[in-house]
């Protein structure tokens, strides 16, 4: 179960950038990550509902599901949408793969937990890669864009890694995940709608068969299905076994911008690119992808995803 598990959450993450893609251009990104996250919340309530298990919640605690919300289930995503106008959807993902070093280096800015050597050392791996991946687009006459991408893509998984600590409070008086983050959905929901409304943007989205074809596999699949399928893969493996998705689901985002997207690899991207995923490994091990199937491991969830 553990197995097929991984599998579904690494196939559908490995897949939802491309889907990005496909709603790039057509409708403002705010509008596309509005209705994304405001469907993607009305699903998450309606399993709760269904399932029974819709838990109250103390008022004071909206103050974090609200910092859920701007930072896991909104600005995050806005700069994603944003980076992938400037690089191919599957350099994004790999540069996501780089948020278990943001969420190190924030607590120890702010929980005053220092790093490892393995964070140390992953962490200059991951900066060496994306370089690598980067520097011939880069140092190309007319590469300002690569470097507004990249950045952008930078401070998306450092919202992402914010995110992290503000779950972590959200679920600090007993709340469980999922009700959690369907609290935290909604608020994101309620911050773009705020923002569509001020910017005077129309709320009603490109209609054509890629577009919806994209926004019903981000909410469906992207959202609800990966995200439902990544809690109970914490549950049964715990969160550091679970982050291995974050090696895997880069290269299946990889092959489709490669295929898709005509992304033309040259030799020091292709050197970057296991750079990153070294990076992440070394962050990871000990941990061997066959003990998955046999981890009986149950541990408290300290680490979101959601892409």
């Amino acid at each position: 179960m553990q197995v097929f598990l991984f599998l579904i959450v690494s196939i559908a993450w490995g897949l939802t950038w491309y889907a990005i893609h496909l709603q790039l251009g057509l409708t403002p990104d705010v509008v596309s990550v509005f209705w994304r996250f405001a469907l993607a919340a009305a699903g998450t309530w309606l399993i709760l509902l269904a399932t029974r298990k819709v838990r109250r919640v103390r008022p004071r605690q909206h103050f974090w599901f609200s910092a859920m919300g701007l930072t896991l289930f909104s600005g995050n995503f806005l700069l994603f949408y944003s980076a992938e106008h400037d690089i191919p959807s599957g350099l994004v993902s790999v540069i996501f793969s780089m948020a278990t070093v943001f969420n190190v280096l924030n607590q120890w800015l702010f929980h005053k937990i220092r790093p490892g050597w393995r964070v140390l050392v992953g962490g200059v791996l991951g900066i060496a890669g994306v370089g690598l991946l980067f520097a011939d687009q880069v140092t190309a006459p007319g590469g300002t864009h690569y470097v507004r991408g990249v950045l952008l893509a930078m401070a998306g998984t450092c919202s992402f890694s914010l995110g992290n600590l503000a779950s972590r409070r959200a679920t600090a008086d007993g709340t469980n995940l999922p009700n959690a983050i369907a609290r935290g959905m909604s608020w994101g929901a309620l911050i773009l709608a705020s923002v569509v409304f001020i910017g005077d943007y129309r709320y009603m989205p490109h209609v054509s068969a890629a577009y919806l074809g994209g926004l019903a596999y981000l909410v469906l699949i992207g959202s609800i299905v990966g995200f439902f399928a990544y809690l109970s893969l914490v549950a049964r493996i715990g969160p550091s076994h679970a982050a291995y998705v974050t090696v895997i689901s880069p290269i299946i985002a990889l092959v489709l911008s490669s295929i898709l997207e005509s992304y033309a690899w040259t030799w020091r991207a292709l050197l970057g690119v296991p750079f990153i995923l070294a990076g992440n490994l070394v962050i990871f091990a000990p941990i061997p992808l066959a003990g998955i199937a046999k981890t009986p491991a149950l541990e408290t969830p300290d680490r979101v995803n959601s892409t």
